[in-house]
């Protein structure tokens, strides 16, 4: 099996327990999306490709940081967006897993993540504020910060801005006005990607199928 690795601390679990199948024997070979969970793979022992070498992918694990009823997904808390949504979008099955509290009924509650090059902040900022709201109402946009009080900055160089929107009734409409700017590399709306969702809680797995 040729698999897609996510980013993020559910995912970290799951090479984990991916790391203890490839010990025992199974067959696969891997794509991470970061370059922490690269560093988690080798260390699991994991065999690992890239898609330059391995373009299609039969399947993609990974995290999500609100997971809507059709399975549309706010991801990139963690940062790795941009590569996620390329190695999920090679991908021909994605699955999700989290636990319950990252069920939603509508998405919006976490902060929308936009990765953007920093050349010509300001002028990208403006840009995002003007085409959300022209779908709907718009919200604070925040520069995420990394550790040491800078900004942070992606595996591939760029900054992310955090839009708090609250709420997206037609997350279709923002991905395509976000989509749109010079500047914005990508943004964290997985649209039409996640086949199936598996939620964790405390009565507990739920398995959703996307309709």
């Amino acid at each position: 099996m040729r698999l897609g690795l996510g980013t993020g601390s559910t995912a970290k679990h799951f090479v984990e327990l991916v790391g203890e199948r490839v010990r025992a024997g199974l067959d696969i070979v891997a794509v991470p999306t970061s370059r922490a969970t690269r560093a988690d793979a080798e260390r699991c022992g994991i065999k690992l490709t890239t898609l330059d070498e391995t373009p299609e992918l039969d399947l993609t694990v990974d995290g999500a940081d609100e997971i809507a009823p059709d399975l549309s997904l706010i991801k990139g808390g963690g940062g790795a967006l941009l590569m996620e949504k390329i190695v999920a979008a090679a991908s021909r099955r994605m699955i999700v897993i989290a636990d319950q509290s990252k069920r939603v009924a509508v998405l919006g509650r976490f902060p929308l993540p936009i990765e953007v090059t920093p050349f010509g902040l300001g002028a990208t900022c403006r840009a995002i504020e003007r085409a959300i709201a022209a779908v709907q109402k718009p919200g604070p946009l925040t520069l995420r910060q990394g550790k040491a009080g800078d900004a942070f900055v992606t595996d591939g160089g760029h900054w992310i801005i955090d839009a708090a929107l609250g709420r997206i009734d037609d997350p279709p409409a923002i991905a395509h006005a976000l989509s749109g700017i010079p500047g914005v590399m990508e943004h964290g709306l997985f649209i039409g990607m996640a086949q199936t969702a598996i939620l964790a809680g405390a009565d507990g797995v739920t398995f959703i199928e996307r309709p």
